[in-house]
């Protein structure tokens, strides 16, 4: 288990690169790989946890009808490999920028099996309302 936790904000650059947060970095040293996520955030996995998403994507797509098809051609179609440089930064393609409202500052945020990048707006809208939920407890 990779245990991602904690959160971070960072800007992104004139090229639309983002520095991972050093703490982050030790499993991303053979390269990572973005993806689409729920919620409208972007999701940042290893390369083990890719190959697992990728065979649960299959899984679904020959199990499932034409909606999990359609939704496995879109996280497909719009997910890329990353690379990171020396300080740690890595480019955003735009497509994965534009899907995740990304520009400026970036929440990132360990998710346990994964990072998520979030523009800080919708995270404040989706998950800081879950705050209470939390608060609450289960029944």
């Amino acid at each position: 288990m990779l245990g991602f936790v904690g959160q971070f904000q960072h800007s992104l650059d004139a090229k639309g690169r983002l520095i991972l947060p050093a703490k982050f970095r030790v499993p991303f040293e053979r390269g990572g790989h973005l993806s689409p996520n729920t919620e409208g955030c972007v999701a940042l996995w290893t390369p083990g946890e890719f190959a697992r998403q990728m065979d649960e994507r299959l899984q679904q797509s020959r199990v499932g009808g034409a909606v999990d098809r359609q939704q496995v051609r879109y996280w497909s179609a719009n997910s890329s490999d990353v690379e990171f440089d020396k300080q740690g930064r890595f480019a955003l393609p735009p497509a994965i920028r534009e899907y995740g409202q990304l520009a400026g500052e970036v929440l990132v945020v360990g998710a346990l099996d994964h990072v998520e990048l979030w523009n800080p707006a919708t995270y404040a809208e989706k998950v800081d309302a879950a705050e209470e939920i939390f608060k609450q407890g289960s029944d």
